[in-house]
């Protein structure tokens, strides 16, 4: 009878340590997922509705299994809401780690070179994992850059995080301006890199184009930059249609075509590039450029020489139409 008691203690031990043993394994092996998957995990859920969330999405064998072993296993961080990529074959604890810790998937949004406010709004509006309502941000106060999101995130959150960048790269690069740069102050620095931005798709012709609206403001010439009449018409966007000499003529204070110096304000949100080479202009005696037909621009010192240029580009123009 001994015996036998001994005999049962053994197997019902044996039978504990199997169980134990499964339920340790069952939180540490591979998971069912075959393939990365994005679960979204919503304000408040609780660590039923979570394992519900991960059954159906595929990425535990058992809500319950997961359950009980989160209860036990997963210790006491809370769970964390947001969006979550769930590797392949990810483990329980796995899973209950990438939930816990709250790194959430992160999406990326790019304002490109040379964009105006109103394309930066209209670019927060039309992203649907965006939330809120924003205003048009003031011309030149966000810095070109891609950004990280979480869905749900606002917009206002997203803007202030684009102001900021902006903010500080510009004060970083005033800091280090040239003792040869022509323009004032942090605002004026933004208006001629917004000019430089939208003359040139090259930033390796920044410093240089820089250097030709920078003699221009030091011997009081017109900058007669074309994007500066566009601005009034479009606020930044494509003009879609030819030039007219009414856009040349018109009397604003952006057009530099018809007033001295830098216009009333940017007329883009320009790069750190073009924001570095208006306050460090390349040193240069150009006053003149005009499209060489191949993306860039030729350079001139005088107006005899600009003409010449010109007179080519007109050649390449009409050859390519």
């Amino acid at each position: 009878m001994r015996k036998l008691g001994c005999s049962i203690i053994i197997i019902v031990l044996l039978l504990v340590s199997v169980i134990a043993f499964n339920f340790v394994y069952g939180w540490f092996a591979d998971g069912p997922s075959e393939r990365e998957v994005t679960i979204e995990i919503g304000n408040g859920a609780n660590l039923r509705q979570v394992a519900q969330i991960l059954e159906d999405g595929n990425v535990v064998k058992s809500k319950d299994a997961f359950y009980f072993r989160a209860r036990i296993l997963g210790g006491d961080t809370s769970i964390k809401a947001g969006e979550f990529n769930i590797p392949v074959a990810a483990s329980n604890s796995d899973i209950m780690a990438i939930i816990q810790d709250g790194k959430s998937k992160q999406r990326l949004i790019t304002i490109p070179e040379g964009f105006a406010s109103i394309q930066v709004y209209e670019r927060l509006l039309a992203n649907e994992l965006l939330s809120g309502e924003i205003e048009v941000p003031k011309e030149g106060s966000i810095l070109p850059d891609s950004y990280s999101f979480e869905k749900g995130e606002t917009r206002a959150q997203l803007l202030a995080r684009m102001t900021v960048a902006m903010d500080k790269a510009l004060s970083e690069a005033w800091e280090n301006r040239s003792k040869d740069a022509v323009v004032k102050s942090p605002q004026e620095a933004i208006i001629l890199a917004s000019i430089i931005e939208k003359e040139t798709a090259l930033p390796n012709e920044y410093p240089t184009v820089a250097s030709v609206y920078s003699n221009r403001l030091r011997d009081n010439i017109m900058l007669q930059a074309d994007p500066t009449f566009i601005y009034p018409i479009t606020q930044g966007k494509p003009l879609g249609r030819r030039i007219r000499r009414s856009d040349i003529d018109a009397k604003n204070d952006y057009n530099t075509y018809t007033k001295f110096g830098l216009p009333i304000g940017p007329i883009a949100n320009p790069s750190i590039g073009a924001i570095e080479a208006a306050l460090n202009p390349a040193q240069t005696e150009y006053v003149y450029f005009v499209a060489d037909g191949k993306g860039g621009h030729d350079f001139s010192k005088t107006y005899a020489e600009h003409q010449e240029k010109v007179q080519n580009w007109y050649k390449i123009r009409d050859a390519q139409q």
